[in-house]
């Protein structure tokens, strides 16, 4: 049986795809079968006059996944805006049940798969049936990783992030904060805030430019759950 977990972020441009590829990389590194999956990618990049999912290629290139993006990818959409406008710009309306048989199709054959959203938690798939991320990750059925950065302001981010799943039911098994400079007694100290706050462990920190993720294997894996 596959095991999951989809990893959030506080808002956009925090380090999510950055976190989500150290994640895999380290879980490949182990030995273990793993892949990645991205549900909705706004903001295609151009490359040869040909459109290309980045942060899937990113995230496969980093963790050494030989895979066609595409294979790893439900919708991609070359405006840089909200996925519902990006949707809506392209008169497509994003389908929960396609999300989800390719959601299952990935998964097949690897062991672990890490999911990661767009945008933050309440970053909504579809205005027309109010669909956000987070009922997403409910469907899903998955505990979520959140990706905070950890300069100033983190603490309100992270706290309204973590109440808002904590509301919707959403299990969060840890943060994991983003640009992390160990002798910053202000990084310090939101990271102490934020754990005695939201209750919830920093379980990693990750420094600018950091290649590997400073988590135990046992930790790791004990933040996956139980595809079904």
């Amino acid at each position: 049986m596959s095991k999951g977990i989809f990893v959030t972020a506080t808002g956009t441009d925090v380090g999510k795809t950055y976190v989500s590829a150290l994640l895999v990389k380290k879980l490949v590194n182990m030995g273990l079968k793993c892949n990645y999956y991205k549900p909705v990618l706004s903001g295609l990049e151009v490359t040869n006059g040909i459109l290309v999912p980045g942060d899937v290629k990113y995230v496969l290139t980093t963790a050494g996944i030989n895979s066609d993006p595409m294979n790893n990818l439900s919708y991609a959409f070359e405006p840089a805006v909200s996925p519902h406008l990006a949707a809506e710009m392209s008169d497509i309306e994003i389908s929960v049940d396609k999300i989800k048989n390719d959601f299952n199709h990935v998964s097949v054959g690897c062991d672990y798969l890490v999911v990661e959203g767009a945008g933050g938690i309440t970053c909504p798939l579809s205005l027309k049936n109010k669909y956000l991320l987070s009922d997403l990750i409910i469907d899903l059925n998955l505990n979520v990783v959140v990706v905070s950065p950890v300069g100033l302001g983190s603490i309100n981010y992270a706290l309204l992030t973590v109440e808002y799943a904590k509301q919707k039911g959403i299990n969060v098994c840890g943060i994991i904060l983003n640009e992390y400079e160990k002798d910053n007694f202000m990084h310090i100290d939101n990271k102490r805030c934020i754990q005695e706050l939201t209750g919830i462990s920093v379980i990693a920190t990750v420094e600018k430019n950091a290649e590997d993720i400073d988590i135990s294997k046992e930790n790791l894996l004990n933040l996956f759950k139980e595809i079904k």
